[in-house]
């Protein structure tokens, strides 16, 4: 049995693919802790601008009902995962079909700053061995790093295509507008990879790194400059489709796109560029992607990444938190602070911030487009064999993240070092 994605029960047997998800927690200690996580639920929606609706029509919290509103069809299991397991269980109840929201992505906004609590410190004693530890998956050795890439990455390209623009860009856009359409995605891509080639200097007879190809299309904007460019990914399917897009603009020459661990990189470029791929490197090997950036910039070079970003003191609560977004988007992945960052090229590199732009709403928007776009495409998503269960994974997972960004849980910036101690400029 299953559910599917307005919270009714279907006959297909999706759940059985995901054993996590089918289990509701059972036994006398998940009773209790259920009872503990209704009772902070219920007092969190009665201080914040939403409601909970259960399925005798009961709303508790925000009186205008026009607030985001929590749709609870099983209220004994969702409080049972939420007891055992915090915010994984809060998701899995949502893959799960046990709750929904005809504004999720508001509704997560309206919990952002609060939901990391649904599980109370008086409570975590309640909660028998539920993972004290990061899994071993969660250790980005040269080995674990292609699998937990590969994990993401490698699902398949035409699932990406089904949601992202033409430019296949997995990563935020820079919009002129604050509300931007559909149509005006792929420009915003493009605003965005010139930025931060400009930042870097790229331009004829550059000598280009790029540490995660993703589809390519930065080679492209890059090679077309003019650009020699040589760019490294860990995932074979986005190695596959980005030669192949590059041989379409006739670039092939300008550009080798080699499966390969930034680690094992060697050789001096003018420009080092990474979109969005510090966020997949691991806490204890931070240091070590900024000594590799820091060996392969050329003097009087340029790096230029795009990096997402938490509050320091929520990232240092994190890193030894194992989360949903790990456990079902992104294994091994943990987004850094900006006191991280700067503290660890200011003691450990020559690297130097001298430039940082945020496009924190950008990115909110960006993923908005992309949601609207994922839920669009739900009959040709299922077609390619992702089932019920994935598609209210993936839909968390899109709202989950831009409710982090219009809540400023999150940001992200484009940032640029220099190997020298030129002032920064902070915008």
């Amino acid at each position: 049995m299953t559910i599917d994605t307005t919270g009714n029960v279907s006959t297909t047997t999706d759940l059985d693919r995901w054993p996590s998800v089918a289990r509701v927690p059972r036994g006398p200690i998940s009773a209790a802790t259920a009872q503990v996580a209704e009772s902070f639920l219920r007092r969190a929606a009665a201080r914040l601008p939403l409601r909970l609706r259960y399925p005798d029509g009961t709303v508790v919290g925000a009186a205008d009902p026009t607030m985001p509103t929590m749709d609870i069809h099983r209220p004994a299991a969702l409080f049972r995962r939420i007891g055992r397991s915090g915010l994984i269980g809060f998701g899995e109840s949502y893959m799960a079909g046990e709750w929904s929201s005809e504004d999720l992505a508001g509704l997560l906004t309206a919990f952002a700053n609060s939901i990391a609590d649904l599980v109370p410190p008086a409570l975590q004693w309640l909660r028998p061995l539920a993972v004290v530890r990061h899994p071993s998956t969660m250790i980005n050795s040269l080995t674990q790093a292609r699998d937990n890439i590969a994990e993401h990455y490698d699902l398949s390209n035409a699932l990406f295509a089904e949601f992202l623009d033409g430019t296949m860009t997995y990563s935020a856009a820079l919009f002129e507008g604050s509300q931007p359409a559909w149509s005006e995605l792929e420009t915003g891509q493009h605003r965005k990879i010139d930025r931060l080639l400009d930042s870097a200097r790229v331009g004829p007879g550059s000598r280009v790194l790029e540490i995660g190809t993703g589809w390519g299309e930065l080679c492209i904007r890059a090679a077309s400059r003019g650009a020699q460019v040589h760019s490294i990914t860990l995932s074979a399917e986005q190695q596959r489709l980005a030669q192949s897009r590059v041989a379409a603009a006739g670039l092939s020459e300008s550009v080798t796109i080699e499966l390969k661990d930034y680690r094992e990189v060697e050789g001096c470029y003018d420009a080092v560029v990474s979109v969005e791929m510090i966020e997949a490197v691991g806490y204890r090997f931070w240091p070590t992607y900024f000594h590799t950036l820091d060996r392969l910039v050329a003097p009087g070079g340029r790096v230029a990444i795009q990096a997402i970003t938490m509050p320091h003191d929520r990232m240092l609560k994190s890193r030894n938190t194992y989360t949903w977004i790990q456990k079902y988007i992104f294994p091994g992945g943990l987004i850094p602070s900006v006191e991280a960052v700067v503290g660890i090229t200011e003691r450990e590199t020559r690297l130097r911030t001298v430039g940082m732009l945020s496009l924190r709403l950008h990115y909110a928007e960006t993923l908005r487009l992309w949601r609207q776009r994922f839920n669009q495409r739900r009959d040709t998503v299922s077609a390619l064999g992702f089932d019920h269960v994935f598609q209210r994974m993936w839909e968390l997972y899109l709202a989950y993240s831009e409710a982090g960004f219009r809540s400023g849980y999150l940001d992200v910036y484009q940032w640029t070092f220099a190997p020298t101690g030129t002032p920064v400029d902070v915008r």
